[in-house]
């Protein structure tokens, strides 16, 4: 039975470094949701933008980071049937204002739907891979808003050319890159085009051609139209900023309407002036990888994430772990972020037995690639 109050992190002034409270309230799960003693807890990018801009949390102080969390389930909310007392699960929380669903606390409330059993075989850092870095390639491959490709187990599937399809994607060297390629090799299409990351691991995911990432944006875009001619359609942006954004953007048919799915939604600006004219224009669709603001393709999603980690259709990616619901080091993590320095994914182990505790300086060198040998090169 979970008690009443617990250890937390909180953001409790914008722009100032979590601080550890012990009496933060046990939340209780309502119908359709579960309560898990967090097990993992790992933080994004997105919490440092949190943490110091008030990205989805400034009206709703004091505020709760992390959405990738694994845990143990310890209550069940009515009408729940899934899931039984003592399953690990992973899941990700709702970005909603006040949200008690984040990982830097000791219990955590989860959706159902917007959740999957962690299967045998595989670790609770394994399962805490994937909640922010795979749902926003997800939404942005399959959402109708972006690049709308078939989900491949929806019915219009049957009728999609998925052999015959190109698609690029831009920064495979990200762990939102690297996922963007599984997704696109799950769905069987032909041809997919990596700009940057690590040739074996990106082939062993399905890629097709890996495309050097240095040099000038045009240089990089002729790299690409060596590949795909002018026949691009699908091109998805996990990295870039609006001055390189265009890459991907020139890189598509200049006759055929293609569509370019971003997850950096700032505007274009002068970098507007450098697009190459296009016949028929394109789409620009900005990504939201949130479970909850795309509930019908991702609740479809996770119900199959078991399945694909044992068919290996999704692989884990690299992470280190830190010990404890350590303020200290996930306020270290967030600086590394804000500061543009590289970060290997950081599983906190909310629940202390058996983790192992790296020091956090790993995070910041590079003769510790081991922890992750397929950083950006």
């Amino acid at each position: 039975m979970a008690p009443q109050t617990q250890k937390s992190l909180l953001v409790t002034e914008i722009g100032k470094p979590l601080t550890l409270v012990t009496d933060h309230p046990v939340p209780q799960p309502g119908p359709g949701q579960v309560l898990i003693r967090v097990t993992v807890a790992g933080p994004n990018p997105h919490d440092q933008k949190a943490r110091d801009t008030g990205l989805f949390i400034a009206d709703s102080l004091p505020a709760i980071l992390t959405n990738d969390v694994v845990g143990e389930v310890v209550a069940l909310g009515s009408g729940v049937t899934k899931y039984s007392p003592g399953d690990h699960i992973v899941g990700q929380p709702g970005f909603a204002p006040g949200s008690v669903q984040n990982g830097f606390q000791e219990f955590a409330v989860l959706d159902v739907d917007f959740t999957a059993k962690i299967p045998t075989g595989f670790t609770d850092d394994d399962g805490a891979t994937l909640p922010t870095n795979i749902i926003a390639p997800l939404v942005s491959l399959f959402d109708s808003a972006t690049l709308d490709i078939p989900a491949p187990w929806t019915p219009e599937a049957k009728s999609f050319d998925y052999k015959n399809t190109t698609i690029l994607v831009l920064g495979g060297g990200s762990n939102c890159g690297r996922f963007g390629v599984q997704l696109a090799s799950l769905a069987g299409i032909g041809q997919i085009v990596v700009v940057g990351g690590n040739e074996s691991e990106l082939k062993s995911y399905g890629a097709t051609h890996i495309i050097d990432r240095h040099g000038s944006p045009d240089e990089i875009t002729a790299r690409i139209r060596d590949i795909v001619g002018d026949d691009l359609l699908y091109a998805y942006d996990a990295v870039n900023p609006p001055e390189t954004q265009i890459i991907g953007i020139n890189a598509l048919s200049t006759t055929k309407k293609g569509r370019f799915a971003r997850l950096l939604p700032s505007p274009l600006g002068e970098a507007e002036s450098q697009i190459k004219p296009k016949k028929e224009g394109y789409v620009l669709g900005n990504t939201f990888g949130s479970s909850h603001a795309k509930p019908e393709l991702c609740k479809a999603f996770w119900e199959r994430v078991p399945e694909y980690l044992v068919e290996k259709k999704i692989v884990p990616t690299k992470y280190i772990v830190v010990k404890g619901l350590d303020v200290d080091k996930v306020n270290e993590v967030l600086d590394a972020y804000r500061d543009g320095k590289r970060v290997v994914k950081t599983h906190f182990h909310v629940v202390t037995e058996n983790a192992i505790e790296y020091s956090i300086t790993l995070i910041f060198f590079p003769k510790y690639t081991y922890f992750n040998q397929y950083q950006e090169e």
